[in-house]
């Protein structure tokens, strides 16, 4: 780990940039009076998959920024790709019939590289109004074949569907539903296909029956003609990178074709190489009536999310409504072309080697895996690709979990910064990974060792 010598000047700045974000800077997901306590590790610059902070410390980002940064930092072309559209056209509404050549270009991309029936996309700005956006054009879809009732939706627990008014309803962790009056009465959900506690642990086949048996049973109790749709993720990130087994997305997918609800496939965390193939659905063959994305579309360069939707879906929307009748959703920069042309260039680079070095260092990252598994504190690990999680426990023959007030979250963010490496630190102890596909076997040895170090430390805390 390299630590530089800061001039005064520079450590006065970064003190009063650390008093300026306690007084006006409200950060996602956080404790407003622990982040008052605990204060703003602020980043100054990012190359491959090290960052350094305002301070010159450099560390290993082994969660890419917020399990988006595929490519990692530094791409030079990117940022040409940037500053060129900017020059040529920085902003293009989408209203009124106008579009831009990225944009265009971008829907074509992606209909192209997603499961077959996805033909259509609408733009937003992330991966939360994305979920919102499938969920009002899935409202108007079943308005517009003549089911209006059909307005439930069933998630999972442990489910993340972003933070949106409604997203953050089918959400299913608790801290997004605390005091925002959620979830909505139509929002329900079933259990989490979560090998390491699942009744049946070490019996795929059982765990993927007991989903389907569960699905099926919710959609009894509500009624089919009430249910809208089956929303998942096809592995649970913010719930701690529940890696449910082969097979599972698919048998769902069959079970929401027998019981008549639409399928949406939240590809925002698993999307663009992250689990290996370009999407997780491709794993499975599964083709779903909509699929969420974010992330790694843009590689957080920029903001953006899609939506995309399956034709029939768009073909009974459109055909539904008479001549000169907008459909009410859209947002200004929906499909924005600096956003768009920086996705094209990302996914240029995806399919120009960083998806195959991904994949070729996601060898590397298992072995690491089944290694740390030997750890005295290690109860489980779990990946796919290059996303994981390692889930700690205090004794492994009962997979008891650490005691809330131990703080083991804290604790581990706490621990890896000191080792120089940034893992995604969850209050139920999993240790959760996504480093950048572009990264080095020998980066990804490194991570692990800098983790082991921390959990070496946690044993004496």
């Amino acid at each position: 780990m390299e630590n530089a010598v800061i001039p005064s000047s520079l450590s006065n700045f970064a003190t009063r940039l650390v008093e300026l974000d306690r007084a006006h800077l409200i950060h996602p997901v956080a404790s407003l009076r622990g982040h008052e306590a605990h204060g703003a590790r602020i980043l100054s610059s990012g190359d491959g998959m090290w960052l350094t902070d305002i301070d010159g410390r450099r560390v290993l980002d082994a969660f890419a920024g917020l399990w988006c940064v595929n490519v990692g930092y530094g791409q030079e072309s990117i940022v040409e790709a940037a500053a060129a559209q900017m020059r040529q056209l920085p902003y293009a509404t989408g209203y009124f019939h106008f579009t831009s050549e990225p944009a265009v270009l971008l829907a074509e991309k992606l209909t192209s590289l997603a499961p077959e029936g996805l033909d259509h996309a609408f733009f937003t700005l992330g991966g939360s109004d994305a979920v919102d956006s499938a969920i009002r054009y899935i409202t108007r879809y079943y308005n517009a074949i003549g089911k209006p009732e059909k307005k439930q939706f069933i998630a999972l627990e442990w489910g993340y569907h972003g933070s949106s008014s409604t997203g953050a309803g089918l959400t299913a962790l608790e801290n997004f539903h605390y005091g925002f009056d959620l979830p909505r009465p139509w929002q329900h959900h079933i259990v989490s296909p979560y090998p390491y506690r699942h009744p049946d642990a070490g019996d795929d086949a059982a765990i993927i029956a007991s989903s389907v048996a569960a699905l099926e049973a919710k959609v009894a109790e509500l009624g089919a003609d009430t249910v809208a749709a089956f929303c998942c993720e096809p592995i649970q990130g913010s719930g701690g990178v529940i890696v449910p087994p082969r097979g599972w997305l698919k048998a769902l997918r069959e079970a929401c074709d027998r019981l008549g609800i639409l399928m949406l496939v939240d590809e925002v965390i698993t999307g663009f190489g992250r689990t290996g193939p370009m999407f997780a659905c491709d794993d499975e063959g599964v083709s779903p009536d909509f699929m969420t994305l974010a992330k790694g579309l843009t590689a957080g360069y920029a903001p953006m999310g899609a939506v995309l939707m399956a034709d029939h879906v768009y073909q009974a929307i459109a055909d539904a409504d008479p001549p000169g009748r907008a459909v009410g959703h859209g947002f200004t920069y929906s499909g924005h072309p600096v956003s768009a042309a920086v996705a094209l260039e990302v996914i240029r680079l995806y399919e120009e080697g960083v998806l195959e070095n991904g994949r070729k260092t996601g060898l590397r990252f298992a072995e690491n895996m089944e290694r740390i598994r030997q750890h005295p504190l290690v109860g489980d690990t779990r990946w796919r690709g290059m996303l994981g999680g390692i889930e700690l426990v205090t004794d492994k023959g009962t997979k008891c979990g650490f005691e809330p007030g131990f703080g083991v979250a804290e604790k581990l963010s706490r621990l890896t910064w000191e080792a120089g490496v940034i893992v995604r630190c969850f209050a139920n102890g999993v240790i959760g990974f996504a480093p950048a596909l572009s990264c080095s076997a020998q980066e990804i040895d490194l991570v692990f060792e800098r983790v082991e170090q921390a959990l070496d430390r946690l044993l004496t805390e």
